[in-house]
């Protein structure tokens, strides 16, 4: 991989960072942090915003692979957080929050899951 990917990634990466940070905090506010919707929304966000990027590029657009790796690994990859879900579930489990921890795990894979799909069908080529 050329060094200018690399520097498109990691410009990406800070501009998808930077996203998550500024969206997660305004959530965070706006809910009143009792649940973590902030990373919720925003790996949701991120799951349809990639299984549309997906569907754009499986039906020929116009894309580079630099372009696709600043896109995917760098700003998706910056904005999504699924690190952060680990711990907060993790978090949520160690206060005995079980059903709100369950609850998190589900909400947060099957809505990313069907946000996939619902991105990638709503641009797949017919």
């Amino acid at each position: 991989m050329r060094a200018s990917v690399w520097l498109f990634v990691a410009l990406a990466g800070g501009v998808g960072s930077l996203l998550r940070y500024v969206l997660g905090g305004w959530l965070a506010r706006s809910t009143g942090g009792v649940f973590p919707w902030e990373t919720l929304c925003i790996n949701v966000a991120g799951c349809l915003a990639i299984g549309s990027l997906a569907a754009l590029v499986d039906r020929g657009a116009l894309l580079s692979p630099a372009a696709r790796m600043a896109l995917m690994a760098g700003l998706l990859g910056g904005f999504t957080t699924f690190s952060s879900f680990a711990l907060e579930t993790f978090r949520l489990a160690e206060d005995a929050q079980w059903l709100r921890a369950g609850f998190y795990v589900l909400a947060t894979n099957t809505i990313g899951l069907l946000a996939v799909w619902a991105g990638y069908r709503a641009l797949q080529a017919h």
